[in-house]
């Protein structure tokens, strides 16, 4: 029986190769696609979430969520790395939807909706949007049956100043009050996503241009490679998102630890930090379920079948 599951991205390349995994995954049967300001703005992030649902056009579409500003607004974005509109200048072709409703309430609707438990969030940007839902109604943290996040790191740098992760510095607050809730939290860190880098023999694999899949990726992920190279001097990329999602397919390549988490909100040096109580003996309560190792071959094979098999559902 499929998995339902809501996916709250901020797309990006990353992103959108994620919901091209996960929106033909015969496990996944995904019940939204709600769009969060992070790697571009809100705006942009939902017109992003749009174009690719269109592009992909799933036998089933998901519920689209809008993105609306962080409280404080976004102190950085990823354009740097995923290009002028997130998605390295692909600029798809999108009949805009208009009174989409936001991104916090298709959350809650969704999972008031189903089943208590049956339905599980896939956060694969900032937090903004899981936060806002909580606050909205706080009785769902309860009722969501997983929430997976990708963010933040425990022993390795940040990505994004030397001590925070792009998704938790984006809305430290958010991310605090997401790590303090009473919801079944799995994070995803940079310590395991780092482990994976793809080279560039990946756009050698890629489904044929002409399949939907295909045309996406074929458009999205030469810009990634240029970008990773020229800010980070690597020859590959990070896919810390469709890492992520395999933490939700296949759970039983990764190795999973509870710990004591939470988020640094007022530090000069240290704001989005996400601290983690390892004393011998911890003062803080265990409440978040961290992945500290992943089987990294397996984890990259899983990807790549999962592109070969996407394209050909998606045709």
């Amino acid at each position: 029986m499929a998995r339902k599951v809501i996916l709250d991205c901020d797309p990006g390349i990353d992103d959108a190769m994620a919901l091209c995994l996960a929106l033909f995954d015969p496990r996944l049967e995904v019940m939204a696609v709600t769009a969060v300001g992070g790697n571009v703005t809100p705006a942009q992030a939902t017109r992003n979430v749009q174009a690719i649902v269109e592009q992909l056009d799933p036998p089933r579409w998901p519920r689209l969520g809008a993105a609306s500003p962080p409280d404080n607004g976004l102190p950085v974005d990823g354009r740097n790395l995923h290009g002028s509109d997130g998605l390295g200048g692909a600029d798809f072709d999108v009949a805009e939807l208009h009174h989409v409703h936001p991104s916090e309430k298709v959350i809650c609707d969704q999972v008031r909706g189903a089943p208590p438990g049956s339905v599980s969030i896939i956060a694969l940007g900032p937090l903004t949007n899981v936060a806002r839902a909580f606050q909205r109604d706080p009785e769902l943290p309860g009722l969501v049956g997983e929430l997976i996040m990708m963010g933040g790191t425990v022993a390795g740098p940040g990505n994004i100043t030397p001590t925070a992760e792009f998704n938790i510095y984006c809305d430290p607050p958010a991310a605090r009050a997401v790590f303090r809730s009473p919801s079944t939290k799995t994070l995803i860190p940079l310590d395991a996503t780092n482990r994976i880098v793809l080279n560039f023999d990946l756009l050698n694999k890629l489904p044929a241009p002409s399949t939907k899949v295909g045309n996406i990726l074929h458009r999205i992920l030469p810009p990634a490679f240029r970008g990773y190279r020229q800010r980070f001097g690597l020859e590959g990329i990070h896919v810390h998102d469709s890492v992520a999602l395999m933490a939700s397919i296949h759970p039983e390549l990764f190795t999973i630890e509870e710990m004591a988490g939470d988020v640094e909100t007022a530090g000069e040096l240290t704001l989005g930090m996400t601290v983690f109580d390892r004393r011998r003996v911890p003062k803080w309560r265990r409440n978040i379920g961290v992945a500290q190792h992943l089987r990294q071959r397996e984890v990259v094979d899983a990807i790549l079948r999962g592109i070969r098999e996407a394209a050909a559902h998606a045709g």
